[in-house]
């Protein structure tokens, strides 16, 4: 499995000088590739260098192997199709190799290729970073974030072999509730939401007085929406992940991929739809239960809430949003709880096979 160490650079004013016209230059040479690929109708990466490999070089001062992680870049921006020219930020993130940036992790210090030469720049990071900088392969990403310096660095990290489960964790997922478990355990999502009202209020307010102070105030709430969903979302799928382990069951999700398309929503509801993280929880129970040997299963969500005692699917079982009560035998209970005992029936499992303690082994 691949995941990423985030590590933040701490540079001197004149070794941030020279990232920031590193950067520069090579999304220049970027750009400058592009508008060739453009014009001749050659958009992958071995045909460009063919092409234009010693003049990026020479104009633009890059050593041999940035010359070839740009000419890189340029051919996976056309990957994904080529009906526009691409261009580039003059300040996007460029990516490193093992020939123009290496570890020191002894010394907690990265040596890193620039326009004035290498340059030794020490990094701050927490301990599970370290960690994985230990089995750090491949590319590394340079950005500059709000005038910060920080390196995304691709790490290998094994998988553990599944385990055996005795059963499904069912989790319904939604916005009201982040989630909801087969066991009846429920994650509000009031908190978020409130926060998510709160920043939406304040963006509107501060957009409408057009001046300078609401423009800076704006800068600095930029992100701190994002930034705490995101931290619900890794507690909330370690809680997940650590209750399946620890009762030996696998995971049971819907799969709510272009959920947004098919749901017919309220005016008043579309911002509260379009920001629901749902997407980004299910890639974190993912990644989390796959390093921990735990198995995750995605299922069809359409009817998820017919009745368990019956089979009813009807909607006028769902009284309120919580209240499910059955129109045919009566059952009643948490319309989120049944859902979710719903998605863990779905989950396809196999069950262990123990040998009879009579039969004999020829």
């Amino acid at each position: 499995m691949k995941l990423t160490a985030q590590l933040k650079l701490l540079p001197t004013p004149e070794q941030a000088d020279a990232l920031r016209r590193t950067l520069e230059a090579a999304n220049a040479a970027c750009d400058y590739i592009s508008r060739i690929a453009w014009d001749t109708h050659t958009f992958g990466k071995f045909d460009l260098q063919k092409i234009c490999y010693d003049v990026v070089r020479e104009t633009f001062g890059l050593a041999a192997q940035m010359t070839i992680r740009v000419l890189g870049k340029v051919g996976d921006a056309y990957k994904l199709d080529q009906r526009v020219c691409r261009t580039f930020r003059p300040h996007g993130a460029i990516s490193y190799d093992n020939r123009i940036l290496s570890y020191a992790l002894p010394d907690s210090s990265v040596s890193i290729w620039t326009l004035d030469g290498r340059q030794a720049i020490p990094f701050v990071c927490g301990e599970r970073q370290r960690q994985l900088l230990a089995t750090q392969h491949g590319e590394t990403d340079l950005a500059s974030i709000r005038g910060e310096w920080f390196l995304f660095a691709v790490c290998e990290v094994e998988e553990p072999t599944p385990t055996d489960v005795e059963g499904v964790l069912g989790i319904d997922m939604g916005v009201t509730n982040i989630a909801v478990d087969s066991d009846g355990k429920i994650h509000s999502g009031k908190a978020i939401t409130n926060v998510r009202y709160r920043h939406r209020s304040l963006r509107k307010k501060l957009q409408r007085k057009r001046t300078h102070g609401a423009r800076r105030r704006l800068k600095k709430l930029a992100g701190q929406e994002y930034r705490f969903a995101t931290w619900v979302n890794h507690n909330l799928s370690k809680r997940i992940v650590a209750k399946a382990k620890r009762t030996k069951r696998a995971i049971a999700v819907e799969d709510l991929t272009h959920i947004r398309t098919r749901v017919r929503a309220k005016r008043s509801q579309c911002a509260t739809l379009h920001s629901w993280a749902f997407a980004q929880l299910q890639a974190f129970i993912a990644y989390k239960a796959a390093l921990a040997g735990v198995r995750v299963h995605a299922v069809d969500p359409r009817n998820t809430s017919p009745c368990p005692n019956c089979g009813c699917i009807a909607k006028a079982n769902r009284k309120t949003q919580a209240s499910f009560v059955c129109t045919r035998c009566g059952l009643a209970g948490h319309a989120d709880v049944i859902a979710a005992g719903n998605i863990s029936g779905r989950a396809p499992v196999s069950v262990p096979h123990y040998p009879d303690a009579d039969s004999s082994v020829d």
